[in-house]
């Protein structure tokens, strides 16, 4: 379980007490308004107006105009044009969305999305080619093509004309294309950036019908939605209106094949919010272009017969379950190859590498990993000589920025600030590990960060405080779920729920009680204990069984109530340094190395109470500790764990082992290392 960095939002409270009044609105959401920046009235206005109108002109983008007078030309002479999307949920949305305005306009339109395993992202020389041969003579990117500048080429070269719509970061040289839509290009005035790639393919159609965003709204909303969830960008501003609008419409009115899959995964009549949406439709969309097959996905977002949207549903949902095996085999194999190389799991950037790991896969896996560890993580897929990296990061630390410092180690490249791919030859990956961390540490590298929104009580927790956040809706990308701090509450007892993959608590405050789940989070690596005072990190959902609304706190994160974070969070990077065999200052030595009676203290706690490895918090909880000693309490741990005085069990909780007469820490390797720099 990672350590974070607790941060409480700040919040002018007597601004919030005029907002709440000045706008009628409870003052719990004018609390967070405030707390989250939002605080220009204006602004205030926009966010809570639920059919706040969408203010980006179509032709506010740079080459717009261009854009629009070549597909138009390519309309009316019946030019072929192909539509050249990505296989990932905003990729389809966009491909679907394009595909389907310029069916609608009679046009001579194919579609093209590539294959993941085999192609890989993006256009390629080899399918410019299989197109030009096809008849060709505009081709259309949506949510990829910025790069493409060898293909962009190849392009003018068989006479086949180029527009890009894209939303990724612009390199160094803009493709030699008729047009080029980004928001991100320098030169380009349009006051929101963030668009998704399904995004600008909207603003694309809109523009093609001279600016009417209205009727492409009620057309193509729910795609619009859809892809921008899934891509995980900015729920504010354009995008908020965007998502917020598509939503009604999946709600109200969606088309039949998200019908038939919210029917077959949400529950009939369920009501499907921004987060829903991505725990539900974007994951099973994602899936097709993962494993291989990103056309069911096109299909059922296109087909208007409910007999083959239901046949597609059932393969698709077939993909998400052989998805979700992938992902957790791969998992536990990355788990297993850091266990047994835990010097890659100290570096500042995980990186791990193995033969034939799915591809469609392994982004899932280096988030899980990055949650995990709290650090960036890179996995790497070999294929013989050749090989594909997902790379995800956390917040403070551009991935990008990281792998473009080492790109002359790379055959390409391309992302964003917290995701990016790479690929590579077999042979440098390990050059690569090694550059990439070298980079890390140049740099200071941030601690993950735990956002509190604002402190409840147990006591207060009431569905009152869901209907007071209702108007902040749709959460997500830079409007999250609000997160609530619950400090110094007891755990009165826990039990495993959901076959012992969950964990049920209940917690107490003074003469409040109340229970709370931790989804993900199993008993055997609990590192607490009945009667332990924490602070918990709590989401609140409503939760509809036979008819009866309840409340649900969710826990993501966890800390002893009354240890000095920032110690603590030094100790930690401390203690990492320490196994990386990093040199250490003559000051960081003595803070690391533990004295008799720290070792005599650590060892009782591990004898009477068996804490789950890694724990050395708790640890230092239950020894009265305030988190100055943590990195004392760690090293005393990994020595006795070095001399044999005490063991790890399966379930990766730590016990005395059976000794063989008095051992002396002392002359472990780790302590002597220590020392050498006293």
């Amino acid at each position: 379980m990672v350590r974070k960095k607790w941060t409480v939002s700040e919040c002018d409270k007597d601004l919030a007490a005029q907002i709440a009044e000045d706008f009628s609105v409870d003052p719990l959401t004018a609390y967070i308004l405030v707390s989250r920046g939002i605080t220009d009235y204006d602004e205030i206005e926009e966010f809570l107006d639920p059919s706040a109108p969408l203010m980006i002109d179509p032709f506010s983008f740079a080459d717009m105009d261009k854009a629009v007078r070549r597909i138009q030309l390519a309309i009316d002479d019946f030019q072929k044009i192909a539509v050249f999307g990505d296989y990932d949920a905003d990729g389809i949305t966009a491909t679907a969305l394009l595909y389907s305005y310029l069916e609608m306009r009679e046009a001579n339109v194919v579609r093209y999305i590539p294959d993941r395993l085999t192609e890989g992202y993006g256009l390629s020389c080899d399918s410019v080619r299989e197109l030009a041969e096809q008849g060709v003579k505009l081709i259309i990117t949506v949510d990829n093509g910025i790069s493409a500048v060898e293909e962009a080429e190849l392009c003018k070269s068989l006479g086949v004309d180029l527009v890009v719509t894209d939303h990724h970061k612009v390199g160094e040289k803009l493709p030699d294309a008729v047009a080029v839509v980004n928001p991100h290009r320098k030169d380009c005035p349009s006051e929101f950036k963030d668009f998704s790639g399904v995004g600008v393919a909207f603003k694309l159609v809109s523009a093609l019908e001279g600016g009417d965003e209205d009727s492409m709204l009620d057309e193509f909303g729910d795609l619009v939605a859809i892809g921008t969830v899934a891509d995980v960008v900015n729920l504010k501003g354009e995008n908020r209106s965007l998502v917020r609008y598509g939503l009604n419409t999946i709600n109200t009115s969606p088309r039949i094949g998200l019908k038939v899959l919210l029917e077959k995964s949400a529950g009939q009549g369920k009501k499907i919010g921004a987060s829903s949406a991505a725990f539900t439709i974007c994951p099973r969309i994602n899936a097709t272009g993962r494993m291989g097959s990103a056309e069911k996905a096109l299909y059922l977002l296109l087909c208007d017969d409910e007999i083959t949207a239901e046949r597609l549903v059932e393969e698709i949902n077939s993909m998400n379950q052989a998805r979700q095996k992938t992902e957790t085999e791969i998992f536990g194999e990355v788990s297993a190859m850091l266990a047994e190389k835990p010097g890659l799991s100290r570096d500042s950037i995980i990186v791990v590498a193995s033969e034939g790991w799915h591809q469609g896969v392994i982004g899932i896996v280096a988030s899980r990993i990055a949650e995990r560890y709290g650090k960036p993580a890179v996995v790497i897929s070999k294929n013989g000589s050749e090989a594909r990296g997902s790379c995800r990061s956390i917040e403070g630390f551009s991935i990008f920025k990281a792998i473009e410092a080492v790109s002359d180690c790379l055959t390409h490249f391309g992302g964003h600030t917290l995701a990016a791919g790479i690929g590579l030859n077999s042979d440098r990956i390990e050059e690569f590990r090694i550059r990439i961390n070298d980079y890390a540490d140049s740099v200071e590298m941030p601690f993950p960060v735990q956002k509190i929104d604002c402190r409840i009580n147990p006591g207060s927790i009431s569905l009152d405080i869901l209907n007071a956040l209702d108007v902040m809706e749709p959460f997500g990308a830079g409007n999250p779920q609000p997160c609530f701090g619950l400090y110094g509450v007891k755990i009165e007892d826990f039990s495993s729920i959901g076959d012992g993959r969950h964990m049920r608590l209940t917690i107490s405050k003074n003469d409040a009680r109340t229970g709370a789940v931790w989804f993900g989070m199993q008993e055997k690596l609990f590192p607490y204990s009945r009667g332990d005072i924490v602070d918990l990190a709590v989401t609140l959902d409503r939760n509809i069984y036979n008819g009866e609304t309840r409340i649900s706190v969710n826990v993501k994160n966890i800390r002893p109530s009354h240890t000095d974070e920032n110690k603590v969070l030094l100790g930690r990077r401390l203690y990492e340094k320490v196994l990386g065999e990093m040199p250490l200052s003559r000051e960081q030595a003595e803070c690391a190395l533990p004295d008799r009676n720290i070792q005599v203290e650590v060892f009782k706690h591990i004898k009477m109470s068996k804490p789950v490895d890694d724990s050395f918090e708790q640890i230092c909880m239950h020894l009265g500790d305030d988190g100055t000693e943590y990195c004392k309490v760690a090293v005393a741990v990994a020595d006795m764990l070095e001399m044999g005085v005490i063991t790890k069990t399966n379930g990766g909780r730590l016990a005395p082992a059976e000794t063989n007469g008095k051992v002396d820490l002392n002359d472990s390797v780790l302590m002597k290392r220590i020392k050498n720099y006293m």
